[in-house]
């Protein structure tokens, strides 16, 4: 059974099988056919659809998703709102209404898509502006945040941005499900409800989730339990790279096992070291924390993907997918991440770079799965550099991706670590140029020994991203790029200390805080 509102109206629906999409669901199942199909893989954004998800207190909170790889069960307790449910009968929503006045649309195919985009965003800003909060204008980095997953081959995205900068122009639409003031407080008492049930139901030997083959665990026990029940079933978080198996590889999903409503997974628990992160916290949770303490860490999540599958994909879900060219798992290694798993049999921790054992494969059993991620906190003189090499700026694939974590102590490079995405069979650190590197001066002979100790250790593989050949001289190319970067900044804190005989930035500061490009 899956139960949940759509556009304010309550929906209750059974037989849905485990891998039915929420795109699916909507064409097929309800009939609301706003929604379309382009990619099926969560690229093209002409499915996005709002996810709202209602706090104790009755505050719907709304995210743009891909219903094309957001699992239909997933849908359990929320207000999922589609282009269909936006306007208030003839009145156009701003988003809608500010697309028609700049001619936004041509074949239309995918303008729902962007409209939901765009409703989500003005949305969001509504809310803060409810709270009290004095809001910017909208800036380009706004702009490609909320419309960076969506494509559109044939208007031009000139009109769409104009229209996005002048939908606060435009009054109000208040559909009769945002006027219905309690619809906040029913979603949550829904999601309660269905958390309090399907806590009854874990012992049973075949209750509704389990018979459809979809169960969803709310507490790690009754996910060990599960695990060590059924050691085959496919664990999904946000379902952002697993759908892709039913969506473009038309496999079947039969035992899929939810973590998503498994509380303990999203939370953060802070120590002095650092932090456990959940397994289950989506990107853009987690991106806040990122910002505050490794920013060239954040600014590499504005490249991964877009923000309809940055509010749904996990980082343990990127982690466990163990896929060479992941873009987390490079930048978790570079800061000496640990991993703690969890099962039937207990738990158990490891080095990040302990995990991934070859090609898709990882050191996880059968029964178990990652609980949480331990991000170390940084030293005051640590420092980190992160470059994704890609075909396009977003939502791409890396090539390439370089994470460079380093100290600077008396002149010379202390605990470096380099590790890299896209140059192994498994994201994979590089310890002969680390040694290289180590204890060095950042000049040009010790980078080179480095970049042909580079060469030796790591062998690419060939795809339609890269050559071998393109691979092994871009990763040398960055370490490059790194050495160029640290005398630079070395040059430009002399000139300064004797231009203005006062104590200027040291360089290992300026490249904690200079992004990645």
């Amino acid at each position: 059974m899956i139960d949940f509102y759509l556009n304010g109206e309550r929906q209750r629906l059974s037989g849905v099988s485990a891998d039915t999409s929420a795109l699916e669901l909507l064409r097929q199942r309800l009939g609301r056919t706003g929604t379309k199909e382009g990619c099926a893989s969560g690229d093209c954004g002409a499915c996005t659809v709002a996810i709202g998800e209602a706090d104790a207190g009755g505050e719907i909170r709304y995210q743009s998703a891909n219903a094309c790889v957001t699992p239909a069960h997933q849908l359990n307790g929320c207000h999922l709102v589609t282009v269909e449910g936006i306007a208030d009968g003839e009145q156009l929503h701003p988003a809608q209404a500010a697309m028609v006045e700049c001619h936004g649309s041509q074949c239309g195919f995918c303008t729902p898509g962007i409209v939901m985009s765009l409703f989500t965003l003005y949305e969001d800003r509504q809310q803060q502006a409810s709270t009290g909060q004095r809001l910017a204008p909208l800036d380009q980095t706004q702009l490609e945040q909320a419309l960076g997953g969506n494509l559109c081959r044939c208007t031009g995205y000139r009109p769409i941005r104009d229209a996005a900068l002048s939908m606060q122009d435009h009054p109000r639409a208040t559909p009769a499900w945002a006027a219905d003031a309690s619809l906040g407080k029913n979603v949550a008492e829904l999601a309660q409800d269905l958390g309090d049930k399907n806590a009854g139901r874990q012992a049973a030997p075949a209750s509704t989730e389990q018979a459809e083959g979809y169960a969803i665990p709310h507490t790690i026990a009754e996910l060990r339990e599960l695990k060590g029940k059924r050691p085959g079933a496919r664990l999904v978080a946000g379902g952002t790279d697993l759908w892709l198996e039913t969506t473009q590889q038309v496999k079947d999903l039969v035992d899929v096992i939810d973590v998503r409503r498994v509380a303990e997974l999203t939370e953060v628990n802070e120590t002095d070291a650092g932090w456990w992160i959940g397994a289950s916290m989506s990107l853009s949770a987690l991106m806040p924390l990122l910002a505050e303490h490794y920013p060239a860490f954040e600014h590499l999540m504005h490249r991964f993907a877009s923000s309809q599958i940055r509010n749904r994909a996990t980082l343990g879900g990127n982690i466990a997918n163990a896929s060479p060219i992941g873009d987390t798992p490079p930048t978790l290694l570079a800061l000496d991440a640990r991993l703690r798993l969890d099962g039937p049999r207990g738990s158990r921790e490891m080095p990040l770079e302990d995990f991934f054992l070859d090609y898709k494969k990882t050191a996880m059993e059968a029964d178990e799965f990652i609980a949480a991620v331990f991000l170390p906190r940084p030293a005051a003189d640590h420092n980190l550099k992160v470059w994704k090499l890609s075909k396009r700026r977003e939502d791409d694939i890396s090539a390439v991706l370089g994470a460079f974590a380093w100290r600077m102590e008396d002149g010379v490079m202390r605990d470096v670590h380099l590790a890299f995405g896209g140059m192994a069979a498994i994201p994979r650190r590089a310890p002969e140029a680390e040694a290289a590197l180590e204890g060095s001066r950042a000049d040009a002979a010790a980078f080179d020994q480095a970049r042909a100790a580079l060469a030796r250790e790591l062998t690419p593989m060939a795809d339609m991203r890269g050559s071998a050949e393109y691979r092994s001289l871009a990763a040398g190319n960055l370490l490059e790029r790194l050495c160029l970067i640290l005398n630079a900044a070395s040059d430009s804190a002399n000139n300064n200390d004797a231009n203005n005989n006062k104590a200027s930035t040291p360089a290992n500061q300026v490249t904690l805080h200079a992004y990645a490009h």
